[in-house]
């Protein structure tokens, strides 16, 4: 699994340089064509590889239940954020993987819902599924990053 956490460490870095390189208004632009913005897509994948990681795991998520509403599957950006709350999902993007990796080393995922993504059709059985399931998904969202950046 260190493969898994090192890419997700790396993914989440990129997306770290993306909000310091971009300003508060390009973050929450949503061009013409596309049904979601750049933060967004930031925040929709920290809350996926928790619930993930934690929820399907009957544990607690190390992020708050709003977060969660607010960048869960099939949501959508109500409005612009505030440069607090892009600093909140920059903060998270490295605690919330570095917590998750320490978790999955110290055996705290001990048990696993069962869980088939739509995007794929496959069903995760246990924690490792979650995890290579999240690489999977942060590049997916990482591409739409990338085309929203042209597309500002």
């Amino acid at each position: 699994m260190d493969f898994t956490f090192k890419t997700l460490s790396n993914t989440r870095g990129i997306f770290n340089k993306i909000i310091e390189n971009n300003t508060l208004e390009d973050l929450n632009k949503i061009p013409k064509g596309f049904n979601n913005n750049i933060i967004w897509n930031i925040g929709h994948v920290l809350v996926t590889e928790q619930l993930l990681a934690y929820k399907l795991s009957g544990l607690e998520t190390n992020v708050s239940e709003d977060m969660i509403n607010t960048y869960k599957k099939d949501s959508k950006p109500k409005g612009d954020i505030s440069e607090k709350e892009v600093n909140e999902i920059k903060d998270l993007l490295f605690s919330t993987i570095e917590k998750t990796k320490l978790d999955y080393q110290n055996e705290v995922f001990k048990t696993f819902n069962e869980y088939t993504v739509s995007t794929t059709g496959n069903t995760l059985t246990n924690i490792e599924d979650a995890l290579q399931f999240a690489v999977l998904h942060e590049g997916l969202h990482l591409g739409y990053v990338l085309a929203l950046l042209r597309a500002i």
